[in-house]
């Protein structure tokens, strides 16, 4: 059985090297040479795979290689080589992977050595072709040791739950004791792709079974980097700049260290850190400070809601920004077209409200550092770690943990080196925690954009040209999700312009396809309301070239059978969108109080074509947390800058939605496929402004166009 708590989180390179009584495969097409290390005196363990180590009593331990932060990857990537090794799943156990990128990491095509980092939803879909191989790499070592000893054809074996069986003799062998004899090849052959397991008998792989996290988590196990106590530790706080590049000087100093529990003060850059024996002495220190903040930089003149007014001017404008898409000739089309329709659509900067504010242990010695954090970016921390320091690469040692959420918040290392930097100013190990108003006020936001829309109709109602402008702050962060792929438009203009504020941005869930999708999703509902056609049939006779695409909006119209009566009072949305390889469609059914501006989300089906699916439930699971975190976005969440400052403190003033809010009902089918796996964790995020938006329309004829749909502008939106 799975053990039930978590009783080892991290093991250093060297530990891993020398653990445990078994064998620790490491395959040679990783990149380590074939090396043989002593495990106890006079015995040797010798290493064919990175990925798993197995015990003579056949417990399998399979290192994870990706950020545990409840997308249940954990889990999944364990499968995936259980599946391949014919591992016994109940004797399964999993540990978070060494460090070490260049044997763990996958580089964005998915190759082998890379980063650990774990971003993007591409755990499962990275790692999946590379996990089978190395699973039947070591069951192929397994069975080349029985058939040697045994004296058969190593063809004649088959394996089964942690198994192997030579039905000629009518023997059979467990894999921990082959361990009493297991030989190891000079070279483990790469298995080719047609004698992996045929996925008819998969019994991980597409099936249904307990994530291995969960428990924990349910049971108080679970062990967070908020939980770790370190021997001879101080806290620490910090008060960092309102206004993003301004300097602090601290004109009470010598009140502050006169504070009971107060052991030092250092000053950064951007803040003014306080060292305490406590938390309790920490936050009071901070909350006594009176810091001037000097300097004039860029964020100083920061206005959000005026923001707008600058994107609409810059859409005006000749300038060109940098190009998405470009096809055909839109510049003689859009304006030969028998009707041009044109729309903006605004989003408000977003924050990440992981459940869990940041926080990292540091100790700094002499040329050395150790750190235990919940992160995204197991080797990037590592890595920022030792260039802050000058130190060696190995000279960091990361202790990493469970994530209580990241979203793209934990894949930054600032918090980190800021406990590396207090650790190294106390000489001690320094426990930093941010609070929730620290995480808000100096938070890195999903960036604040306008959207322009142009299309082109012919005289049979065909789009005939397409140009969608993104315009706004955050450079990068700004063009996912504005392509196409699955509309066939002959004439295409994709575009993003920046205006860099100096204010914080970072990728948050799904990146820009959230404000992209919805842009584009509800354009096309004006556009089919506008020539008088069906949405849905619009969008159907757009991507009838693409019968992946077509498949998962024909599936999620049958589940809500499109154009049938509902209930009085309600109307419907549809919208579909692709986030990482996924193809993901959506419709919505909401209500509305029009006494008081609130929508009621009451329904959303859902359907997704996501590749070869590793764990169904838990891809039911990562749906359902997009939809609804997708949800709250697009209702309540907005961070808004005067003067540069946030204006944002906590819960009370950037709302997140409640139970009450959750949609009463959730539908979801995931559609069969044998293609590769792609990413799932974010798919069901970048359509719901859109099926909302679009569902309004239909139910009042008014539209809205400006991200979160408050009841404010949803009374606004009434009264126009």
């Amino acid at each position: 059985m799975m053990e039930n708590k978590k009783t080892k989180t991290e093991i250093s390179r060297r530990s891993f090297l020398k653990w445990g009584g078994g064998i620790t495969f490491i395959v040679a097409s990783v990149g380590l040479p074939g090396v043989v290390f002593k495990n106890k005196e006079g015995e040797e363990e010798k290493q064919i795979s990175a990925w798993v180590h197995l015990d003579s009593d056949g417990t399998v331990t399979i290192y994870n290689p990706a950020a545990e932060m409840g997308q249940g990857t954990m889990t999944a990537l364990a499968a995936i080589f259980a599946e391949e090794m014919d591992a016994d799943w109940s004797k399964v156990k999993i540990e978070n992977a060494p460090i070490q990128p260049e044997i763990y990491g996958i580089g964005w095509g998915g190759e082998r050595g890379g980063t650990m980092l774990t971003v993007g939803s591409r755990s499962v879909s990275g790692h999946y072709q590379n996990l089978r191989q190395s699973g039947a790499q070591a069951r192929y070592v397994l069975l080349e040791s029985v058939a040697q000893k045994w004296g058969v054809d190593r063809n004649e074996l088959t394996t089964d739950n942690g198994i192997v069986y030579h039905q000629k003799s009518n023997k059979k062998i467990p894999y921990g004791d082959i361990l009493k004899f297991v030989k190891i090849p000079s070279v483990v052959p790469e298995i080719p792709d047609n004698q992996l397991k045929n996925p008819i008998d998969f019994k991980l792989i597409g099936k249904d079974y307990q994530r291995y996290d969960v428990p924990f988590k349910v049971d108080g196990s679970a062990i967070y980097s908020g939980d770790i106590q370190v021997e001879g530790m101080v806290y620490g706080v910090i008060s960092r700049s309102p206004v993003n590049g301004t300097k602090p000087s601290l004109k009470n100093e010598a009140d502050i260290r006169r504070i009971n529990g107060v052991l030092d003060l250092v000053t950064l850059d951007y803040g003014v850190g306080v060292l305490a024996s406590s938390m309790e002495s920490a936050l009071k220190a901070k909350g006594m400070m009176a810091i001037e903040w000097k300097g004039e930089v860029k964020a100083r003149t920061h206005n959000s809601e005026a923001a707008y007014k600058e994107y609409e001017a810059l859409a005006h404008s000749a300038t060109t920004g940098s190009i998405i898409t470009q096809v055909g000739n839109l510049n003689r089309e859009l304006p030969a077209a028998d009707k041009q329709i044109r729309a903006d659509y605004k989003n408000d900067y977003v924050y990440h409200a992981q459940m869990e504010p940041l926080n990292a242990i540091a100790d700094v010695k002499d040329g050395s550092a150790e750190v235990w954090v919940g992160t995204q970016a197991s080797d990037g921390t590592r890595r920022d770690v030792a260039n802050h320091l000058g130190i060696d690469f190995n000279a960091v040692n990361i202790h990493t943990y469970y994530l209580g959420g990241g979203f793209g918040r934990r894949s930054m290392t600032d918090y980190v080196l800021e406990a590396v930097d207090l650790s190294k100013a106390v000489k001690k190990p320094v426990k930093l925690q941010w609070t929730r108003e620290d995480d808000i006020q100096f938070g890195a936001f999903r960036p604040i954009s306008l959207q322009r829309l142009e299309a082109g109709i012919n005289t049979q109602g065909k789009i005939t040209a397409w140009k969608h402008l993104v315009i706004g702050t955050g450079g990068g962060l700004l063009g996912s999700g504005a392509d196409i792929p699955f509309y066939d438009i002959p004439n295409k203009h994709i575009e993003v312009r920046n205006i860099d504020h100096g204010v914080r941005t970072k990728h948050w869930r799904a990146v820009g396809h959230g404000p992209n999708k919805f842009a584009i999703e509800t354009f096309l509902d004006e556009i089919a309301m506008d020539i008088n056609q069906d949405p849905y049939q619009l969008r159907r006779e757009l991507m009838k070239n693409h019968p992946r695409a077509l498949k998962v909006l024909d599936k999620v119209a049958e589940m809500a059978n499109w154009g049938s009566p509902f209930p009085e009072g309600r109307a419907r949305g549809i919208a579909f969108a692709e986030r990482s390889g996924s193809l993901a469609a959506g419709v919505c059914e909401l209500s509305l109080n029009k006494n008081t501006g609130k929508i009621k989300v009451h329904k959303i089906w859902g359907s997704l074509d996501g590749g070869v699916v590793v764990h169904p439930e838990n891809a039911k699971y990562q749906m359902e947390g997009a939809l609804v975190m997708g949800l709250s976005s697009v209702l309540f969440e907005s961070i808004t800058f005067k003067e540069g400052m946030v204006e944002q403190n906590n819960f009370y003033d950037y709302p997140i939605l409640r139970m009450e809010d959750a949609p009463e009902e959730i539908h979801l089918e995931i559609i069969p496929s044998e293609e590769k796996p792609t990413g799932i964790g974010e798919a069901g995020l970048p359509f719901m402004g859109a099926v909302v938006s679009n569902a309004f329309a239909a139910l009042t004829g008014k539209r809205l166009r400006h991200m979160p749909f408050t009841p404010e502008k949803v009374m606004n939106a009434l009264k126009s």
